[in-house]
């Protein structure tokens, strides 16, 4: 029961997830998280795989996000890590793969601060909370619906 809200999953149920969110770009990912994609159902296990793929490399050449990257591409980028850290669907897994966006691309994200006069590098760190909130809110109501059981 808990498995599930800390984003465990087999391997065999997330394979034909995994191979549809890696063919998506970052539009598609963005309208997945917000749940306006069509064609695929938004789900727990699906937003870990949206951060998994930002931070997968790319051809393993380079990552997802890079500094070689126009401005428009990292602001999208940063946008859906924090709709991710909004969601309903966040997991624990989630947190810890949004902690590591914020670890790996932490100069990336100051640099575009900088140059921009902007505080993403602010923000995601509060959307762990944002995030945290969410999972407490999200186990309190299991551990009610199990004692109504």
């Amino acid at each position: 029961m808990l498995g599930k809200l800390f984003g465990e999953k087999t391997k065999e149920e997330t394979d034909p997830l995994k191979e549809k969110i890696s063919q998506m770009n970052l539009t598609d990912l963005t309208l997945y998280v917000k749940e306006r994609y069509q064609g695929l159902e938004f789900s727990e296990e699906g937003l870990v795989e949206v951060l998994r793929r930002i931070l997968s490399k790319v051809n393993d050449k380079r990552y997802f996000l890079d500094k070689s990257d126009n401005d428009a591409k990292l602001k999208k980028g940063f946008e859906l890590v924090l709709a991710c850290a909004k969601s309903n669907k966040i997991t624990m897994k989630g947190i810890e793969l949004i902690a590591e966006f914020i670890k790996l691309y932490e100069s990336l994200i100051k640099e575009y601060d900088k140059k921009h006069k902007d505080i993403y590098y602010d923000r995601l760190l509060k959307s762990i909370d944002t995030a945290m909130g969410i999972v407490e809110a999200k186990v309190a109501l299991k551990n009610k619906m199990s004692i109504l059981d």
